[in-house]
């Protein structure tokens, strides 16, 4: 793609780097066919090539971000589907970031868009201000037919119980009954330990029953996914500091931090770039990459470690679900489902596994009625499996998948982890008993 900025744009590190993405787009349309937007609606604006091309006028007329470009951004699931497809190997997850980013600093947004995001921004990444939400929503969820979509769509996900805060994600560490392995530190997350804290139970036993060390430590947080997609960058930058500051000071208590383990993946996928995040910050720059060098999902760990003690052999059909952030953000495409064999379940995978489930953050809050969609087609063909449970490596897929099941005869969704604890040793999980 042929670019025009001048000499002093360029001077800006972001728009040469934006700069550089844009010009090996051969503008095939080879995105277009897996872009779960395009395949909904068929809006060439709603493609990856659309996005980019509305993305290379905003950055070269340098004017304030247009409501159009607000549009259409916005309605990007940041799946990144198309970058498995791209054949010029185009890095739209960046150009895309910086977008949104260019989008927060130039655009004013209606007033109550703004009004959301903010409450988003203070509400999902800390565990203590979301439970007590969620308490809050469960009162309101009598009323919810009265409430515009996206309020709506905020109280359909609630959950109907709120779990009580797990002593596992407290600042501690487990140890192995035996010379560990390895040492990590586990990323304990925001929103899934609240939503799930069965996920990091799980973690926790199966890690230390297969000779890991786990680190939960003093001072983390949210990964800064949730504000860096909002194009929020200062405040995504200091969370990923936070969290690197936290790690660093785990490993000079305790000693080596073989990996950083996260079992979410689109936290992941977002701590596995904090490398590029902090590339011009000298402080932190390398800091950074160090992290991202050492994160891994758990699906990663547990093959190193290999499923040793298999006691249970459940005849059960698993469909595996992988998360957009899982086999697109991180290119794990394999990983679970070998997991998923190893521990002795028959794995089928739904037709049109590249394509969203709608979930990607908070896009099935900021766009429900197309999140319902590709929600509804993701069930569907999941459906068509008969299988027993559906296992998934992400809580939003998690939570997202669950709330479009309910028939007689539909299964139950559960994280990977929590079938591969089961199987070695740990507990069933509780959607199974």
């Amino acid at each position: 793609m042929q670019t025009e900025f001048s000499i002093a744009q360029l001077a800006d590190p972001n728009i040469q780097a934006a700069n550089e993405i844009l010009r090996k787009c051969v503008h095939c349309g080879f995105c277009t066919a897996t872009c779960p937007t395009f395949v909904l609606k068929g809006d060439e604006l709603d493609s990856p090539r659309g996005r980019i091309y509305l993305m290379k006028e905003a950055f070269q007329k340098d004017e304030p971000a247009t409501e159009k470009l607000a549009t259409h951004l916005d309605r990007c699931l940041s799946c990144l589907s198309c970058m498995t497809t791209c054949p010029a190997s185009v890095d739209y997850m960046h150009l895309v970031d910086y977008g949104r980013t260019f989008v927060h600093e130039t655009h004013t947004r209606a007033w109550h868009d703004r009004i959301l995001r903010w409450v988003l921004t203070i509400v999902l990444p800390y565990p203590k201000m979301f439970r007590l939400s969620l308490l809050g929503a469960a009162m309101g969820k009598p009323f919810k037919g009265l409430l515009p979509p996206r309020l709506k769509a905020m109280l359909e996900l609630a959950p109907g119980n709120v779990a009580p805060p797990s002593q596992v994600d407290v600042p501690q560490v487990f140890k192995t009954k035996t010379e560990p392995k390895m040492r990590v530190a586990l990323l304990s997350g925001c929103a899934q330990q609240v939503l799930r804290p069965s996920i990091n139970k799980a973690t926790v036993r199966v890690l230390t029953r297969l000779g890991c060390e786990v680190v939960i430590a003093k001072d983390q947080g949210c990964c800064g996914a949730l504000v860096h997609h909002m194009g929020r960058e200062h405040d995504g930058h200091e969370a990923a500091k936070r969290n690197i500051r936290a790690w660093e000071a785990s490993e000079a208590e305790y000693g080596t931090i073989d990996a950083v383990v996260i079992n979410a993946s689109g936290c992941g996928t977002t701590v596995k770039d904090y490398g590029w995040m902090l590339r011009l910050d000298p402080e932190w720059a390398d800091r950074a990459k160090a992290i991202s060098d050492k994160t891994k999902d758990i699906s990663e760990v547990l093959l190193t470690l290999g499923l040793s003690g298999v006691v249970e052999q459940p005849n059960l059909t698993v469909a595996y679900h992988s998360a957009c952030s899982m086999q697109h953000g991180q290119q794990l495409k394999t990983e679970p489902l070998s997991l998923l064999k190893d521990a002795g379940f028959t794995v089928l995978q739904p037709s049109e596994s590249h394509i969203c489930c709608g979930s990607a953050g908070t896009y099935n809050i900021m766009q429900p009625e197309w999140a319902g969609e590709l929600r509804e087609r993701k069930v569907g063909n999941i459906r068509k499996l008969k299988a027993d449970v559906v296992a998934t490596g992400n809580i939003g897929c998690l939570t997202q998948i669950a709330g479009g099941m309910g028939g007689e005869d539909d299964p139950v969704v559960v994280h990977t982890v929590e079938l591969i604890d089961w199987v070695t040793g740990g507990p069933k999980p509780e959607e199974l008993a």
